[in-house]
């Protein structure tokens, strides 16, 4: 059989299939060996040809002809080495060879999002070897994200393993759902199977929607934390492609000792608890719903966060005093304390829905929960007693992307004050949405929205241990200037 498109192609045999079309082997005159795949003509295939140039989207199988006949829409790629549902026959991959597969395939995913694509079929099937990269295959069911939803759009199609919540409740794809089948595919490099087996469609709805996904056995810590933020049933509270990216390249491939061991063993505990009640939580999403799902997302982070801090503090500081309590929402806290300078992480405080309720203007972020770390001190003659940062969990940055976020704040240095506590956290609501509003007023924001990232939290450990060693010798003070950081820009307005 010959194809006449750019170039003559002698078409052989099959190789396999791909979304809606046929997969055959190639050849063209020049002796160039490659597989084509012809799609069937019918209302929506046609969407496929959309996504012939993916210039600048890294990983992607490429096309490098195109073209229709009669009955089909033609599309000519490069023979890959194999797929890597193939490499998967021979199971289960080393936890270093998942973690590469892995980091290639989030490559492309934060390229997508970039460039507002969502594939939508995220599967071994359409993961291919070429030129020793993992390589993201058919988009056939791919959509632009802010493409209109029309009757022949496929939809609902996809693979039934992999697929969202959000999509089994007919929901808009989003490049959270890409995420979502990610986690699904880390199940499969390393457990050897995907964490809901159906069998059947309906089985597989009740799985994704209301089930939480068996805990991996043979992931490190960081990594099985990634995974059950990647498989949250609210979409806005899984990570962004880029944040995934940047935590699998700090995953470690050697076991944990020490305190990081401990910490290892108390994270489990919180990706079980978490996995339960985000279960719990998936069905219908009202707006109360919603906030509880995100809400729970918020906690499993936080509790990562918290003992990660207290942890990395008392291997530093093993004389310390510690203690821990539990707060009047239930939820742990904990202090340390050298001399008279102590350090205290609050517990974490839910937020109701309209955080900004009093506030005659307000930010254009949401924030679902919100914590303390505040370092205190007895006041010097200036009556300086240390200083405090609000944590949030807010989506700040990208709309309807949730993660933690420390900031603070100080007073109008035009009100001729001097705090005995600066900078200074505050809960959302009338102050501090009038600190974060464009309107002058008696409260500014003293310090940037900086992301807290699970598993990448040296910055942030090292600059509070570095003040919680100045406060215990006697060496901490006002701040020379305020804001110490710009924090221009940093928010959403």
């Amino acid at each position: 059989m010959k194809l006449v498109l750019n170039e003559e192609w002698t078409v052989g045999e099959s190789i396999g299939s791909g979304g809606f079309g046929a997969v055959r082997e190639a050849e063209n005159t020049a002796g160039v060996k490659a597989a084509v795949k012809l799609v069937r003509k019918q209302p929506g295939t046609e969407r496929e040809m959309l996504f012939t140039n993916l210039a600048g989207i890294r990983n992607t199988v490429p096309v490098i002809d195109s073209g229709e006949t009669d009955e089909h829409w033609v599309l000519v790629m490069p023979r890959a080495e194999k797929s890597l549902r193939a490499h998967l026959d021979n199971g289960p991959l080393p936890l270093g060879e998942a973690v590469s597969v892995l980091c290639d395939v989030a490559e492309t995913l934060a390229d997508l999002k970039d460039h507002d694509i969502v594939h939508r079929d995220l599967k071994p099937e359409n993961i291919l070897l070429l030129n020793g990269r993992w390589c993201l295959a058919d988009f056939g069911i791919a959509r632009y994200a802010e493409a209109t939803t029309a009757r022949q759009t496929f939809k609902f199609t996809g693979t039934f393993a992999y697929m969202a919540p959000e999509r089994w409740k007919n929901q808009r794809a989003t490049n959270a759902s890409d995420i979502y089948a990610l986690g699904i595919l880390v199940h499969e490099l390393l457990e050897g199977t995907v964490p809901f087996t159906g069998p059947e469609e309906i089985d597989f709805a009740e799985q994704h929607i209301k089930q939480s996904p068996p805990p991996l056995k043979s992931a490190p810590p960081l990594l099985a934390m990634l995974t059950t933020e990647c498989l949250y049933k609210a979409p806005q509270a899984r990570p962004a492609a880029g944040n995934v990216l940047a935590r699998l390249q700090h995953i470690p491939t050697v076991a944990l000792t020490g305190g990081l061991a401990s910490l290892a063993e108390a994270n489990k505990e919180a990706i079980v608890r978490q996995a339960e009640a985000d279960r719990r939580a998936s069905e219908h999403a009202t707006e109360v719903e919603r906030r509880g799902e995100l809400f729970q997302a918020a906690q499993a982070s936080f509790d990562f966060i918290s003992e990660e801090f207290l942890i990395t503090l008392m291997q530093a500081a093993p004389s310390a005093k510690v203690q821990r309590d539990t707060g009047a929402y239930g939820r742990k806290s904990w202090s340390i304390q050298i001399d008279d300078a102590s350090l205290k992480l609050s517990e974490l405080r839910p937020l109701g829905t309209g955080p900004w309720k009093g506030a005659h203007t307000a930010p254009a972020f949401d924030v679902i929960a919100e914590a303390t770390v505040q370092l205190y001190i007895p006041g010097d003659h200036y009556e300086y007693q240390g200083r405090s940062h609000s944590l949030w969990y807010a989506d700040a940055r990208a709309e309807e992307q949730y993660q933690w976020f420390e900031t603070a704040f100080m007073s109008n240095p035009f009100a001729n004050t001097r705090d005995s506590t600066a900078p200074f956290a505050l809960s959302p609501g009338a102050e501090a949405g009038e600190a974060l509003s464009p309107v002058l007023g008696m409260h500014q924001a003293a310090w940037p929205f900086t992301p807290l990232v699970v598993g990448n939290l040296d910055e942030f450990i090292s600059r509070w241990a570095g003040w919680f060693a100045q406060a215990a010798q006697g060496q901490l003070g006002y701040p020379r200037q305020l804001p110490e950081r710009s924090p221009d820009g940093s928010w959403r307005k």
